[in-house]
């Protein structure tokens, strides 16, 4: 009997599902993160996991694992200190920024500081040119002189090596790798041109301090994970997810963690198309709300949508070119600081304000009962009615409701002068529209018409939420997966091994030959294959895609232009302006200028065996039954007051039963609130399909800031 098993730390709860991969079952758990050390959660909750399910890790044959841990530690400026050589002359790279304005009317506008202070950076004297020649060699001598100096006056513990024109020439760049790894052995290493050989230098150098900054604490935090888990007798691997949606061994994650921004949020949305794809949905929204942040999503035609750079840490939230460009591979996602431990507070203008800031793992809500004293989302959930305290994990963490309604009544009910349920339901309620918002932004930047999709929902706050968010939204149907409190962590079974590479190699399309394209295309290949070569896959199983990111001769921004898969490359090379023009009309209606075409960057994604689809097998009720538990006392603002609402047992109800709002369906990790009028049935995957109901006004309702 062999197992899989799919754990995602997210800032709140770490997630675990275990897979038999023989019959298809799952077992799930869910516990609460140790921010201090994300290793300890992790290797304990494996611990009960295992010991809940009656099995030995000696039958688990891979462990497959996401975090947030790289974006927490960037937000919260938790990482290394870092030093930077730079070409001399360009030692303010990091400041200047993009020299653009993210908001042309705030007078006292705030950019992110560099994660490398001025005084940690040295300028080398070295030069290559912009085609790849050398004009000034590089002394190491010099360089060692500068890292001896950053390691006596700073105590670095990584550097970030970023040269001019690395992108094209490596040769500096590798030769100061050499140097460190010869002479200080201690010291972590990232090189511009093995991070993102891109052209523009701010992007690619941010990128290369982020994953410097990053390095030590990713290392420490794999090498507790690996020793664990060896103690424990684990003979199985384990895989680390990248922000792509794809598995790497921990080998390159400790290479280059960068890729590990968004790797649990990615698994949320790879599980989405999964589960679309299984149904006959192409088009989803997929949402996630857990502890800490709330994610969407769109997939189109079963594939979730991938970019090439994201923002992190941004000084506004919702403000474009306020945080730190970072080139990597990742799947796009709209992200906000919406969760269960989001605090709520009352802003400069006597307004409820829930959210970015969050009470995390420790203390938590103040209904955890760890010494948390402000009011959050799920502290207003539980004073609602709608999250029963003595079932809150099945029961594993009994919830104290006075503390949650002394934490919602002095810090907003009294000052505000509402009564309790007023209060709570106003922090439910900004929540709701706060996501809808955010998600109507996000799908209107792409063209994506919501309205005619289905959300797939999950998290662990996530079907709490996600019935009210689609009337707002007037997205017509809910799909509530089974196990949807741990579905980030399902995702991560479905995922298959994957590395990304890209290289900036501008060439003009009448200049280049089919020979040079077919080489520069087979080296990428290979560069990129041998990352899954090296994790046991087999050259014959590795699929590659191909991309290229083209322009008209003398504009600024390329577009990117898939090729076509199963294709020769002797082929392809001929299509490549017939492609061109299709993806450029697609975007702004115009097919041809009369321009030549140039090649800016050159894209390879390889990708091992699709993992094995799992089946979700779990005891339902008998066709039709309806599982009720019984009634609890639950705010609905359509009756302005509490009610009788029926709740009902998830793992009771048998497919094909219907649940007509006000209601509420429990299982384990999550809860779902059903509102007045909308209507739940089980389908035969197991899945709750919510049909929603849109009243004659606009449910952007009234009820927020009451």
């Amino acid at each position: 009997m062999t197992h899989r098993v799919g754990i995602d730390i997210g800032g709140t709860f770490t997630d675990f599902v275990l897979l038999d991969d023989d019959h298809g079952d799952i077992h799930v758990h869910k516990r609460l993160t140790t921010p201090d050390d994300p290793a300890i959660a992790v290797l304990e909750g494996l611990d009960q996991l295992l010991a809940e399910a009656q099995i030995t890790i000696s039958s688990v044959q891979s462990i497959i694992h996401g975090s947030t841990l790289v974006t927490n530690a960037v937000i919260e400026r938790r990482g290394a200190t870092v030093g930077m050589l730079v070409t001399n002359g360009f030692i303010d790279v990091l400041d200047i920024a993009l020299e653009q304005r993210y908001d042309l009317y705030q007078l006292d506008i705030r950019y992110p500081t560099p994660l490398v202070p001025r005084n940690q950076r040295r300028e080398v004297n070295e030069r290559i040119r912009h085609d790849g020649s050398m004009e000034i060699e590089l002394n190491l001598d010099e360089v060692r002189r500068m890292v001896d100096e950053l390691l006596s006056r700073h105590q670095i513990e990584a550097l970030a090596v970023c040269l001019l024109q690395s992108f094209i020439n490596p040769d500096h760049e590798n030769k100061i790798r050499e140097l460190i790894d010869t002479h200080y052995p201690g010291l972590f290493v990232s090189t511009s041109a093995s991070v993102l050989p891109y052209a523009r230098e701010y992007e690619r150098w941010t990128s290369t301090v982020i994953n410097a900054f990053t390095q030590p604490l990713v290392d420490r935090y794999l090498n507790n994970i690996e020793h664990g888990l060896k103690r424990r007798g684990l003979d199985g691997s384990l895989y680390i997810m990248t922000s792509s949606g794809g598995t790497v061994t921990p080998a390159t994650a400790r290479r280059f963690p960068v890729r590990m921004l968004e790797s649990g949020p990615a698994a949320g949305v790879l599980i989405s198309a999964h589960h679309g794809r299984r149904l006959g949905i192409p088009d989803v929204l997929s949402f996630d709300m857990g502890g800490t942040t709330a994610k969407g999503a769109i997939v189109r035609r079963g594939e979730p949508r991938r970019v090439y750079e994201i923002e992190i840490a941004r000084v506004h939230e919702s403000r474009k070119g306020s945080g730190l460009p970072v080139r990597v591979p990742v799947i796009d996602m709209i992200e906000i600081g919406a969760g269960g431990g989001s605090i709520a507070e009352i802003d400069d203008r006597n307004l409820i304000r829930v959210g970015p800031r969050s009470a995390g793992a420790s203390p938590g809500p103040a209904c955890y009962g760890l010494g948390g004293t402000h009011p959050t989302l799920t502290d207003a959930n539980l004073v609602l009615g709608y999250y029963d305290p003595s079932f809150f994990l099945g029961g594993q963490m009994p919830l104290d409701r006075p503390a949650a309604e002394i934490a919602i009544r002095d810090h907003i009910a009294a000052p505000l002068g509402l009564d309790l349920a007023r209060a709570a339901w106003g922090i439910h309620e900004i929540i709701n529209e706060d996501v809808a918002r955010a998600f109507r932004i996000h799908a209107s930047e792409i063209g994506f018409d919501y309205r005619q999709s289905t959300m797939i929902a999950f998290g662990g706050s996530g079907p709490g939420h996600a019935l009210r968010i689609a009337r707002k939204m007037r997205i017509p149907r809910v799909i509530l997966p089974a196990a949807s409190g741990v579905m980030s962590a399902l995702g991560m079974l479905v995922s298959p091994l994957s590395f990304q590479i890209a290289r900036s190699q501008n060439a003009l399309l009448d200049d280049i030959d089919q020979p040079t394209f077919f080489q520069t295309f087979t080296h990428l290949e290979e560069e990129a294959s041998q990352f899954l070569i090296e994790a046991g896959i087999s050259p014959s199983e590795v699929r590659i895609v191909r991309r290229l990111d083209l322009r008209y001769f003398g504009q600024g921004h390329e577009i990117e232009v898939t090729l076509p898969t199963g294709e020769d490359l002797a082929c392809v090379f001929p299509m490549l302006p017939e492609l061109f023009a299709n993806r450029y009309a697609e975007i702004f209606s115009l097919s041809y200028l009369d321009e030549p075409l140039e090649i800016v960057n050159w894209k390879v994604e390889v990708w091992g065996p699709l993992a094995d689809s799992y089946k979700f097998c779990t005891t339902f009720g008998q066709n039709g039954s309806v599982g009720q538990k019984g009634t609890r006392q639950a705010f609905f603002p359509e009756a302005s007051s509490y009610i009788d609402c029926p709740v009902y047992d998830r793992y009771v109800l048998g497919v094909g039963a219907v649940v007509t709002g006000p209601a509420i369906i429990e299982e384990r990790e999550s809860t779902l609130v059903v509102g007045t009028g909308d209507v739940v049935t089980l389908d035969v995957h197991g899945n709750l399909v919510a049909q929603i109901e849109f009243h004659n006004a606009d449910d952007t309702d009234n009820h927020a800031n009451p």
